[in-house]
């Protein structure tokens, strides 16, 4: 499909979906209409990705759609992923694609473990923690610790609530391996070097950098998880305005989101390269 019929397809995908949707928190009217805007000439240019539309709208940023049927999204192809049935949005891919090519030329194999996932698929991935039937990466039961904060906490150590996550986006990728170790040594460090000097040619930003005094909020390092900048950024300056504490909810532990200020410490806590300039 051309950019410019997925433009198009998008648009009309859009007004009929303002029409008939709510987002969760009905007293704001101003966040019923989605806000549509393109990529700017200068990052089209610089990052050479095609312009496809930007939805800020409470449900994009929220992961409440199916990326299978969203008119900006593609299915990742098999050569560049370990499992079938992930996607991306098509901007985001094509910069992928780019970059996947020069890190081969170096030898450097980039695979995708993970992509979008939106509020159902992240829901999944909370609740099983919640109830431990997932063990967290600390070794432990998220069922052994009692205080409800607390144990909601423990999981946002690596793990977004449902609704505030970077992946529901499109934009935001898991590349080869979940573990900080695999980056730190061997054939991992070499990728992860590998990255660190080439990515933001391809307009990639690592959001979950080593937490200092420039980054004191949000999740653990994630040597593994890069964003495509020039729609995150745009996205992230969006859930700043949007998003509220109170609109997460619908999965289990979602009262503890206000008493954690998820948005401000866990949305907004990251990277300032990932960050509109």
């Amino acid at each position: 499909m051309s950019v410019l019929s997925k433009i198009l397809s998008f648009l009309t995908f859009l007004i009929i979906y303002s029409c008939s949707s709510q987002v969760n928190d009905p007293g704001d009217k101003d966040q019923r209409t989605a806000n549509v805007s393109l990529l700017s000439v200068e990052d089209t240019l610089k990052y050479g990705g095609d312009t496809l539309p930007i939805d800020r709208s409470v449900q994009y940023i929220m992961g409440r759609f199916e990326p299978d049927t969203h008119p900006v999204f593609e299915l990742i192809e098999s050569k560049y992923a370990d499992r079938a049935g992930m996607y991306l949005r098509s901007d985001t891919y094509e910069a992928f694609k780019k970059m996947h090519a020069a890190a081969l030329q170096d030898s450097i194999e980039l695979v995708i473990r993970s992509a979008t996932r939106n509020f159902n698929y992240q829901k999944g991935i909370w609740e099983r923690k919640w109830s431990g039937e997932t063990t967290l990466e600390a070794g432990i039961k998220a069922t052994s610790i009692e205080n409800p904060t607390n144990r909601a906490l423990e999981i946002l150590r690596y793990s977004s609530m449902p609704g505030s996550s970077r992946h529901h986006w499109g934009t935001d990728i898991d590349l080869n391996a979940f573990s900080n170790a695999f980056f730190e040594q061997g054939q991992g460090l070499k990728l992860f070097n590998w990255l660190t000097t080439h990515a933001s040619t391809y307009g990639f930003c690592r959001p979950y950098t080593e937490k200092n005094a420039e980054r004191p909020d949000g999740y653990q390092e994630e040597k593994w998880h890069w964003s495509y900048w020039p729609v995150s950024s745009q996205l992230l300056a969006a859930a700043e305005n949007v998003l509220k504490d109170s609109m997460i909810t619908g999965f289990m532990g979602a009262d503890q989101a206000a008493e954690i200020k998820v948005v401000e410490k866990y949305v907004q806590g990251v990277n300032m390269q990932c960050k509109l300039n």
